[in-house]
């Protein structure tokens, strides 16, 4: 089963080191954690095997990791600055701010009950800061509220460089930072996240297509990582609800402990972006309606050579939270066992890709010379096979050894015990069944890659 609160994986994740509240000891800022020792691994084995499906097995698409401060220019090209708000309430009497969607129907402050709020005013989310010396106004850049952007504005680069025809993608990971004015749900809704992108160049006319492809394409990939099809719901955006520059949207949501919301977002977003940046805007026929009067100096366009004419491609964006595919990646993974009629244990059911530790190495006692050396001599050869972290547990305490590894998902154990001496063996126990098995020493290699490949 999965967690039944989110406050069982807010207590797992501090209990193991996933996640912690960031600044914790100067009483933590909200919206803002950091990953632990469990957690900086678990995310960046979900964000590797995200780039092994995108760039890796892909034969077109190409990988970018630009700048986190934006120029003021582009985010005023792209819209952001007129249309990346929400609506502001104010409570008059406890002083708290909310977004007016989320209040209750009956318009009263979620924290004191008050019914004296103010008028919802427009809050822009992007976070701003000084360039240069001196911090008179004049010269400021953005923290960019999402990765796309740089995409777009090299796509000339990339076309160049790499000499690439459409259709093609350009894949990027990164930070990216939002003013919310509500953070909520533990890691769900923050102020500083990670994202994965994939802009997808297309020929107009074939949008509607490939549209379709990457929302399956999504689908298909979550439930590679671990997620039951059935707990992933394909939404399609209201018209009225529509980001500007999307034709349309198809929102791969997912049951959270908090309840159903978007864990992934499939958009096409036509010519709007590319059009947004491009030099000589009349110069094309444009569909989307873009800010006009561009000032930038380079023509972002393909030519079709059958047609003999410059073209601006639509794109199709493949957009997931790296935070919120680990928060359902953990909400799925979770599950409580009888182990027996008086004992219980947790675990995280995790694929063994995304595990934190691949393996843990054992030696039943920890002060006996002898197995610690051959255990440290293990862990060193499997550590060598690049295959994930391996650790060295010389604790002495097999049981709490095995509990601690179940919690933080590590696939198997294993113990180095008086039979390893002489049968020149080791015991490896799985994790989701316990079942336990022999394993010789000098074949420990190949079953170590043939478990994990």
């Amino acid at each position: 089963m999965t967690a039944k609160t989110m406050e069982e994986l807010v207590s797992l994740c501090k209990r193991r080191g996933f996640l912690f509240q960031s600044n914790d000891i100067y009483g933590g800022i909200k919206g803002l954690y950091d990953y632990g020792p469990m957690g900086v691994e678990f995310k960046n084995n979900l964000k590797q095997a995200w780039w092994k499906s995108m760039v890796y097995e892909r034969d077109d698409t190409e990988g970018l990791d630009a700048s986190i401060l934006s120029s003021p220019v582009v985010l005023k090209h792209s819209g952001h600055e007129d249309t990346f708000t929400d609506p502001l309430v104010d409570c008059r009497a406890c002083k708290s701010r909310w977004r007016a969607d989320q209040l209750l129907e009956n318009n009263k402050c979620p924290n004191c009950n008050s019914e004296d709020l103010t008028e919802p005013r427009p809050f822009n989310l992007m976070f701003k800061t000084a360039i240069g010396p001196v911090d008179d106004g004049s010269s400021f850049a953005y923290l960019r509220p999402e990765t796309c952007q740089q995409i777009f504005t090299n796509f000339k680069n990339i076309l160049d460089s790499t000499s690439r025809t459409v259709p093609f993608g350009i894949a990027q990971m990164g930070k990216a930072f939002r003013n919310e004015i509500t953070p909520r749900n533990f890691i769900f809704r923050v102020r500083e996240f990670e994202q994965m992108e994939l802009e997808f160049f297309v020929k107009p006319g074939t949008d509607d297509e490939w549209h379709e492809y990457w929302i399956n394409k999504r689908i298909e990939w979550w439930v590679n990582q671990g997620i039951k099809k059935e707990n992933l719901k394909k939404i399609e955006v209201e018209k009225n609800e529509l980001a500007h520059y999307s034709k349309r949207t198809v929102d791969i949501n997912y049951v959270f402990p908090h309840g159903e919301e978007e864990l992934e977002g499939v958009a096409n977003r036509t010519d709007f972006d590319l059009g947004s940046h491009t030099k000589n805007q009349n110069d094309f026929k444009i569909t989307s309606e873009v800010m006009k009067n561009s000032s930038s100096t380079t023509k972002l366009a393909v030519q079709d050579l059958e047609e003999n004419k410059w073209y601006i491609p639509y794109v199709i964006e493949p957009s997931a939270g790296v935070d919120r595919g680990v928060l359902a990646l953990l909400n799925e993974a979770y599950r409580e066992e009888n182990v027996d009629k008086d004992n219980k244990r947790i675990l995280l059911s995790l694929k063994p890709h995304l595990s934190p530790i691949k393996a843990a190495v054992i030696p039943l006692k920890k002060n006996n010379e002898e197995l610690v050396n051959l255990s440290k001599e293990i862990k060193s050869n499997l550590q060598k096979l690049g295959l994930g972290r391996v650790v060295l547990e010389n604790s002495g305490n097999i049981g709490k050894n095995y509990r601690r590894h179940d919690e933080i998902g590590t696939p198997i154990c294993l113990t180095v015990d008086f039979e390893t001496l002489e049968a020149k063996s080791v015991t490896v126990r799985d994790r989701d069944t316990m079942k336990q098995e022999r394993v010789s020493i000098e074949n420990l290699s190949e079953y170590y890659k043939k478990y994990f490949n």
